[in-house]
């Protein structure tokens, strides 16, 4: 009598878009190893490909096409002719349906509340023969959140990574169609996430990444009374993320809390007195502001206005000392005048923010900007982007320079590169290490030099 052991299937994947996304993707990849996948790096020996997309701008979309469209090339000239291509992310979201229609090489289409469903649905293209119409596996409506015992399978490396605190957007950003896509906000519990961020703790990371479409959000949803979108963060009133933050200063270990995906209308001083008494959560603040003109912030329904946004950066400065500010600005939305640009670029001078990109705007069907007049012709907002960037490149070369001679903890990322608490993962800068160091380990170093934008670090023994 014989007995044989079930096929082992592999996955490879291709994920791309933010980091909210490579959550995902990793939630995706926990589920197919519940149900026996083996995560391949070689994609031509997978025996399903997972295409996590991004469906944000134009160019992830492009990008995203792109990628599905490789993939079938890469299966129709190689020897796995059975290999399953798989759909998900954010495009998938979206436009499935159409792309169901205009790609008939992908053989699943998954939505976002699908992701813990992956291992499953996977199996079920090996086992029966899945109709044209049955190939889109797409809630309407987006509810998802994961929990502290979710499976994930982690792509960053052992000593960072990603937890993702909440789900979905209230806000009504005129340029943007991530509530369409995403749902509206739900926060985890704090339990929950102290849970997960002390396993990963235990298990060696030492950088936790806080993400979540509109993290100063997060517990208001769980209020009795109702958070309106320009609320404070107030304890007081239920959960938020001041009690978040507190909870998870208490738990031991050396590690960092870093904050992503802030909005400049929840902002409260009790949050900031939050931050600068907790010796783990990094002086970094990620705060997208958009614009600073009146009347583009009225035209892009950002919740803010100019005064508050200047009133809010200078609080955050005299009350997290050495705090670094990233933000972002998009140029070029419909009705931007060269004086709204001007206006911008005389903030950018004035405020001197340590990160900052800039994006030219996107128009997206269904969003509220896109049906507006006086829409920017390409040559301009490819203009405006460049004299921003311009700009602040020269910023923070002078703000590089002005770190020479201080001492600094650094995260090491690799033997020869690491990260400062200014600095976050794949975005911003990093320290060049004159020795090498242990990589995954903090360093403490003094900075002796420049690398462009980048500083030199030589580690204090």
């Amino acid at each position: 009598m014989s007995s044989s052991s079930p096929i082992k299937r592999k996955v490879g994947l291709v994920s791309l878009g933010c980091a909210k996304n490579l959550v995902d993707a990793e939630i995706l990849l926990g589920d197919a190893a519940r149900h026996g996948y083996e995560l391949t790096q070689k994609n031509e020996e997978a025996d399903v490909v997972l295409v996590n997309t991004c469906g944000f701008i134009d160019l992830a979309k492009e990008e995203s096409i792109n990628a599905i469209l490789e993939a079938h090339r890469q299966r129709l000239h190689g020897s796995k002719t059975e290999q399953k291509i798989v759909v998900g992310g954010c495009l998938s979201q979206r436009y499935s349906a159409d792309l169901a229609k205009q790609l008939p090489e992908v053989d699943a289409f998954l939505g976002l509340d699908e992701i813990s469903r992956a291992g499953e649905i996977f199996n079920r293209l090996f086992e029966e023969d899945v109709s044209q119409e049955d190939r889109v596996t797409v809630s309407r409506r987006a509810a998802y959140i994961p929990d502290f015992d979710t499976p994930r399978v982690r792509l960053t490396a052992a000593h960072t990574t990603y937890v993702k605190i909440a789900e979905g957007c209230n806000h009504p950003c005129s340029f943007c169609v991530i509530p369409r896509m995403r749902g509206r906000h739900r926060s985890r519990t704090i339990e929950s996430v102290v849970k997960e961020v002390q396993g990963l703790v235990v298990s060696g990371v030492k950088e936790i990444n806080l993400v979540s479409q509109d993290t100063t959000y997060f517990g208001m949803d769980q209020w009795e009374e109702k958070a309106g979108p320009r609320q404070e963060v107030d304890a007081a009133r239920g959960p938020s993320l001041i009690g978040l933050l507190d909870a998870l200063g208490k738990i031991e270990g050396d590690f960092w809390i870093r904050l992503l995906y802030t909005h400049p209308a929840h902002w409260s001083d009790d949050l900031i007195a939050a931050i600068a008494r907790n010796p783990k959560v990094t002086r970094y603040i990620d705060i997208p502001l958009q614009h600073i003109h009146e009347e583009m912030l009225a035209a892009m329904k950002r919740e803010t206005g100019r005064q508050h946004i200047v009133d809010l950066i200078a609080r955050l400065r005299s009350g997290i000392p050495e705090l670094v500010i990233r933000t972002t600005f998009i140029v070029g939305f419909p009705g931007e005048t060269e004086e709204h640009f001007e206006s911008l670029l005389d903030f950018i001078r004035e405020t001197r923010f340590e990160r900052l990109g800039v994006f030219s705007y996107s128009r997206e069907e269904e969003s509220r900007a896109a049906k507006m007049p006086h829409q920017i012709h390409g040559n301009t907002k490819q203009r405006r982007l460049r004299e921003a960037m311009l700009l602040q490149q020269q910023i923070a070369r002078e703000w590089a320079e002005s770190q020479v001679g201080k001492k600094v903890k650094v995260l090491a990322d690799t033997a020869y590169l690491g990260r400062t608490q200014g600095d976050a993962p794949d975005v911003d800068c990093r320290v060049h290490f004159v020795k090498p160091v242990a990589p995954g380990s903090f360093v403490n170093c003094v900075i002796t030099g420049t690398r462009d934008y980048d500083l030199v670090g030589d580690e204090i023994r």
